[in-house]
């Protein structure tokens, strides 16, 4: 292995805490990746890892070695991008992480056409709601919905989704439908549970042009949106949502849209990733290609 490759190696030991994890993330027998750093701590006359049979950690100059190869890697990916060819045709592996929702509705239909437009990009996809570490990860980006949290990331906005307040028209038949926020304040709610603040998101309505908070009590909470939605379905209250992820259930009457006098923000949606000086060709692809296939998403019915 060339140095540049054992500093790849080490950073991704580092980020995993695992050698086994970094070795199969590079393809790499185990035996290979350990006698790689054997060999590096012996030239620089350093110890550069603390071992335990669970976990890898950094020791001091580890962890100095450590942020100096991120940035000598950072500076070899911007090196090769401004290549034209290495621009032009984006290639390599890129892990990518996004809420299956969103990915379901927008990006996979399509994906056949991202594929055919970049054959040289190896794509792994996750599809979770939970917070992602990118860097412990290896993941390259993320697409999100709601606003960014992590001021250690770089987002870009592709899209506001409308968001509709609704009930199941069960819910409504048995519990009446509030007219005004005073009335909504009265009833139940499926709350989502943040997993950033542990907190009940509180929903939202433009009153006069200015956006007002209002908490529901409720018998359920839940950190998932498919759970949010089914919860909803089955008449144990309020969820709001963006409208295209409820929409077939709205077109059918399961569920009923209330106080539209009173819309909620539009929800954004953004790719964020790490913060670099530059872009690699293939994550810059790929973000491009997420904002022109979420164009015109805040106008979905």
């Amino acid at each position: 292995m060339d140095r540049i490759d054992v500093m790849r190696l080490f950073t991704r030991i580092v980020d995993l805490g695992s050698f086994t994890a970094a070795a199969e993330d590079m393809n790499l027998p185990r035996a290979t990746a350990t006698h790689a750093l054997q060999q590096l701590e012996a030239r620089l006359g350093v110890r550069l890892l603390h071992r335990t049979t669970r976990h890898v950690s950094p020791t001091m100059d580890g962890q100095a070695w450590y942020e100096r190869c991120r940035r000598v890697l950072t500076e070899v990916e911007e090196a090769e991008s401004f290549l034209g060819e290495a621009a032009a045709k984006p290639s390599g592996r890129l892990r990518v992480d996004m809420s299956g929702a969103i990915a379901a509705a927008f990006l996979f239909p399509y994906l056949g056409d991202f594929c055919r437009r970049y054959p040289g990009i190896e794509l792994e996809i996750g599809t979770t709601d939970r917070l992602v570490d990118l860097v412990r990860e290896g993941v390259d980006c993320v697409v999100r919905a709601g606003e960014p949290r992590d001021a250690g990331l770089v987002s870009r906005r592709v899209a506001l989704a409308r968001t509709v307040t609704c009930a199941s028209r069960a819910y409504i038949e048995e519990h009446g439908m509030p007219r005004t926020i005073e009335q909504f304040r009265k009833h139940q709610a499926v709350n989502f549970l943040s997993t950033a603040t542990g907190k009940h998101s509180p929903f939202q309505f433009t009153v006069k042009g200015k956006v007002q908070a209002v908490t529901l009590k409720g018998r359920v909470a839940v950190t998932s949106t498919d759970a949010y939605a089914a919860c909803c379905l089955q008449g144990l209250g309020f969820i709001q949502a963006p409208r295209y992820r409820l929409q077939p259930y709205l077109a059918t009457g399961e569920l009923v849209e209330a106080l539209s006098r009173f819309p909620p923000p539009p929800m954004p949606i953004a790719v964020m990733y790490p913060h670099h000086r530059q872009l690699a060709p293939r994550v810059r692809a790929f973000i491009d290609w997420v904002a022109e296939r979420l164009q015109g998403l805040g106008s979905v019915a």
